[in-house]
């Protein structure tokens, strides 16, 4: 971990597993303590213990399969809270001055749209005072106040958002995201043993790669600390390391820098065109990957999880065709390797059943099936092998 200066002011964001259970909760007041004993200045940001969230999921959809939007965010912010709470009292029993803050405690102001707001304004003035004086201030990451004085929630992942943005508000030296991986990967570590840390990764390949499915960092933080330039690092949790530093230095570009993956996907014939599908998921709020396929049809990708809010803009008109999978490849120019890339896939007997290209992203849309055996030819050819693109025009299929 680089060295940060005396006094300085850190934001820290521990996920769900790092506050899983009373003893991870112990470690991470440790850790948080040992930071402060250094002479920094702490804001610790927390999710929800591993598998709350689902489990206060689960419980309003025992209620309504699509539950109301505003009365979700009120259940699915509890978990967060419960989190706060609980270190700040594992880090006053330690000896050590502690307050837990809710996000609008903490002057985190979002936008209207439930499930998924954005955070549109911090005032960190509350935080500074109690900042000088001499409090670790814990904030439940994932959400927010609007306008409206109703509770939101920033989407999953969303405590990452929270952290950065509040590093971007307090002007932080650093933002650290401790997980439960020491950084990130070449493509996640759990599909692919293979994979390997990187020690830097450009901000325009790390937001393809959330913006793709890798799940170390969430999309809607990782464009929050480009936008405002917000020094970015992911640790693990549980071992010492110095992760991974998310940067704008050009260096830490690469041809292909890894693999990611979104499962749990449907392709979906919708008898509707292109351009008044479109208008009815914006007006939702809904993205999908779309293609028109005929004048009156179009072809949309969408998580399993919105097939139910899907049918209610949609109806009948929507008919499931596949479970499918979305696998990237991210790095530059990729889209060069997109016809050496297809050809490896269909040697193995992997269909690719559609394909969209950018300078930093090539996304390929496989039968889920298929999808642990082409990560694994992907990544082996493409990131392990780099040799191999040497000659990217005579790349050979074997």
């Amino acid at each position: 971990m680089t060295q940060i200066a005396r006094n300085s002011l850190i934001v820290q964001k521990f996920g769900g597993t790092s506050v899983g259970s009373i003893e991870r909760i112990q470690a991470v007041a440790e850790r948080v303590i040992k930071a402060k004993e250094e002479g920094k200045q702490l804001v610790v940001v927390v999710s929800a213990m591993s598998g709350e969230t689902n489990r206060l999921l689960g419980l309003a959809q025992q209620v309504d399969a699509v539950p109301a939007e505003r009365e979700l965010d009120v259940l699915l912010s509890a978990g967060e809270q419960v989190s706060m709470a609980l270190l700040a009292m594992m880090l006053n029993r330690l000896g050590h001055k502690a307050i837990s803050l809710t996000g609008w405690q903490a002057g985190i102001k979002t936008s209207c749209q439930h499930n998924d707001a954005k955070i549109t304004d911090i005032d960190p003035s509350y935080i500074q005072q109690l900042l000088e004086q001499d409090q670790i201030v814990i904030v439940a990451g994932f959400q927010g106040i609007n306008d409206e004085r109703d509770i939101t929630t920033l989407g999953r992942g969303g405590s990452d958002t929270t952290a950065v943005a509040l590093a971007g508000a307090l002007r932080a030296d650093e933002c650290q995201i401790f997980t439960d991986v020491d950084g990130v990967y070449t493509c996640d570590p759990r599909l692919v043993p293979q994979a390997r840390r990187l020690d830097v990764v450009h901000f325009d390949d790390m937001t393809s790669m959330a913006r793709n499915g890798a799940k170390v960092l969430q999309l809607q933080s990782v464009e929050y600390a480009r936008q405002h330039r917000v020094p970015l690092r992911v640790l693990s949790s549980f071992e010492e390391g110095k992760g991974t530093l998310v940067s704008f230095d050009s260096s830490a570009a690469a041809n292909v820098v890894g693999v990611a993956l979104k499962n749990q996907q449907t392709l979906l014939d919708v008898d509707m065109p292109l351009p008044e599908l479109q208008e009815q998921l914006n007006l939702f709020g809904m993205q999908c990957w779309c293609k028109a396929v005929a004048a009156d049809s179009t072809q949309i990708v969408t998580a399993n999880e919105d097939l139910a809010r899907l049918k209610l803009v949609l109806g009948n008109k929507m008919h499931p065709i596949a479970t499918v999978s979305t696998l990237s490849v991210i790095g530059e120019d990729v889209s060069d390797l997109a016809d050496n890339i297809c050809a490896v896939l269909a040697e193995a007997g992997i269909r690719v059943r559609q394909n969209k290209r950018s300078t930093h992203c090539l996304s390929l849309l496989i039968n889920e099936d298929d999808h642990q055996l082409a990560v694994d030819i992907v990544h082996k050819r493409f990131v392990v092998e780099p040799e191999s693109l040497d000659n990217r025009s005579l790349l050979a299929v074997s």
